[in-house]
C-alpha cells in the first residue's frame, strides 16, 4: 500500500514539475527562462548532480541525448525528503526556449527507495529491463543502473517521432 501511495505521489510530482516546465514559457517576456527555473528551485545541472552524488556517495551517469532533440537549457534540482526519507530525488530538466514542447526530464533516486511501475517491458543490453508507459502528455521510461533508478520523461507533443526504442538506446548509453 505504501509503494502504491509513493508511486502516485511520484507521478503527481512529475506531472507538477512538467506542468511547471510548460508554464515557464508563458511569462518569459517579464523574466528570463533561467530566472523562472531558479524561482522553482532549479540550479545548474552540474551543481544538482554534484549534490546528489555527495549525498549518496555515488557517481551519476547521464545518457547520451541524440541530436534529433534540441535543447537550449538544462537545469537540475536535488530534493531531500527529510520528513519521510522516501522521495529524495535528483530532477534534471532539458528544455528548448524556442520550442516549448521540447522537454526532457530525468528523475534519479536510490534503489533503496525505488518505485514500481507497470507498462511495456524492454530489455537493456546489460540484461536488465526497463518499463515504458505513457501518462497524460508524457512518455516515460524507467530502469535501474548502478544502484539507481532512472525515470526518463519526454513531452509527447514535441516528440511525436520519439519511439520507446530511442529511450532504450539512451538508457543503454549509461
Amino acid at each position: 500500500m505504501v509503494k502504491i501511495v509513493c508511486n502516485i505521489l511520484f507521478i503527481i510530482s512529475c506531472i507538477f514539475i512538467f506542468t511547471f516546465s510548460v508554464n515557464v514559457y508563458a511569462n518569459t517576456q517579464s523574466s528570463s527562462l533561467v530566472d523562472k527555473y531558479s524561482e522553482g528551485g532549479y540550479k545548474s545541472l552540474d551543481s544538482a548532480v554534484h549534490a546528489f552524488e555527495k549525498y549518496y556517495k555515488t557517481e551519476v551517469k547521464l545518457p547520451t541525448i541524440p541530436s534529433t532533440i534540441s535543447f537550449t537549457h538544462k537545469f537540475g534540482k536535488f530534493y531531500v525528503d527529510s520528513e519521510y526519507n522516501l522521495n529524495t530525488t535528483l530532477n534534471l530538466v532539458f528544455v528548448n526556449e524556442h520550442i516549448k514542447e521540447n522537454i526532457f526530464k530525468i528523475d534519479i533516486r536510490s534503489l533503496k527507495h525505488k518505485l514500481d511501475f507497470e507498462g511495456e517491458s524492454y530489455p537493456l543490453k546489460d540484461g536488465s529491463k526497463g518499463v515504458y508507459f505513457e501518462h497524460q502528455i508524457y512518455k516515460f521510461f524507467v530502469f535501474e543502473k548502478n544502484n539507481l533508478q532512472y525515470m526518463f520523461g519526454i513531452h509527447k507533443k514535441g516528440t511525436d517521432s520519439i519511439k520507446p526504442e530511442l529511450l532504450v538506446e539512451m538508457a543503454n548509453s549509461i
